[in-house]
């Protein structure tokens, strides 16, 4: 980077103008600080988000694969998993706080952030009190890239072990298809059915892609 002309480094950048100003690139390059021989910082960093998928998938990479990446690291692996673990601990925070339709953002940012990057479908459940504050966020089913087995009796006996008041639904499709299939629309009504037995409101499902989230209770399907 020393290439570079001072004011458009990375770190000067940011401190001028503020880390929205920076390029995803630009912001990893600024965690890995040097690159390889031949290969600046900054051709590694776009390098590794082109090869992850993107800030979504080097924020969901597992430690093996990061491993894999030339170049990374026992120290820049630790670095980048710490990263991760802070931004999760920090969306998840917020909704333990408040109330979770205080700040629907914050619902959507989190699940985004925790299921939109993953190539596998899965149905996890916010188990919510009798406040509407985040109890617990439990992976319940985890299927194929199209389908996956979702047991209401399993989602029943989790929320009477939490507690719960009330539960928000969330599945991802990788497929990037954020329309809700009948599918989707029949499982949900049934788990609203099989939950509203043990006084426990569904007060949402979302259904949540790479770039996008879809609210049932918004089309009001619910």
């Amino acid at each position: 980077m020393k290439d570079l002309p001072v004011a458009m480094r990375p770190r000067e950048k940011l401190l001028s103008m503020g880390a929205s100003a920076l390029a995803d690139a630009e912001l990893l390059a600024l965690l890995l600080r040097t690159g390889l021989q031949g290969h600046g910082v900054l051709q590694m960093a776009q390098g590794m988000l082109d090869e992850l998928g993107g800030m979504a998938g080097l924020l969901h990479a597992p430690p093996a694969k990061l491993t894999r990446i030339r170049g990374l690291g026992p120290a820049k692996r630790a670095e980048l998993l710490a990263v991760a673990e802070m931004a999760r601990r920090g969306l998840n925070g917020q909704l333990r706080e408040a109330p979770v339709f205080e700040s629907p953002q914050a619902v959507r940012d989190y699940l985004q952030w925790r299921i939109g990057a993953l190539p596998h479908e899965v149905f996890s459940v916010l188990f919510l009190d009798a406040q509407h504050r985040l109890v617990a966020d439990e992976e319940m089913f985890r299927g194929t890239l199209n389908q996956t087995s979702v047991y209401p009796r399993e989602v029943v006996k989790r929320a009477l072990a939490h507690n719960a008041a009330a539960v928000i639904l969330a599945h991802n499709h990788p497929s990037g298809v954020l329309e809700p299939s009948r599918a989707d629309e029949l499982l949900t009504q049934t788990l609203k059915s099989s939950l509203s037995l043990v006084d426990v409101r569904v007060l949402d499902h979302f259904v949540v892609g790479h770039h996008g989230v879809v609210s049932f209770a918004e089309r009001g399907l619910l």
